[in-house]
């Protein structure tokens, strides 16, 4: 059979790639993201996962006759977080698929 090496090897170089895809997806769990907003009045952390895991605010920036500002800015944080944490995971995940040229599965 011509070309079974070639088609086991390709397998298996399948499988270490979906491992260190697996431990990159992990990894950017745990890593950490802060958006900000309000001149660094309002803070927002997320995870790489995109999950909210820390909200900080000035108390200047919490004005009662003003909650729509601070929805504004809070918005604004969350955003610019997810924003960053998404570029990061695109560099770090598009690593695995630059250059792979498989038909029918792109």
């Amino acid at each position: 059979m011509r070309g079974g090496g070639n088609m086991q090897g390709m397998m298996k170089q399948m499988q270490k790639m979906q491992k260190q895809m697996a431990e990159a997806q992990e990894e950017l769990g745990t890593l950490k993201f802060e958006g900000t907003a309000g001149g660094g009045m309002v803070k927002v952390t997320v995870s790489g996962h995109k999950e909210v895991l820390d909200i900080a605010l000035d108390p200047a920036v919490v004005d009662p006759e003003d909650v729509e500002m601070l929805q504004d800015t809070l918005i604004v944080a969350t955003n610019e977080a997810f924003k960053k944490a998404d570029e990061h995971a695109n560099s770090t995940m598009g690593k695995f698929t630059k250059g792979l040229n498989i038909p029918g599965m792109f």
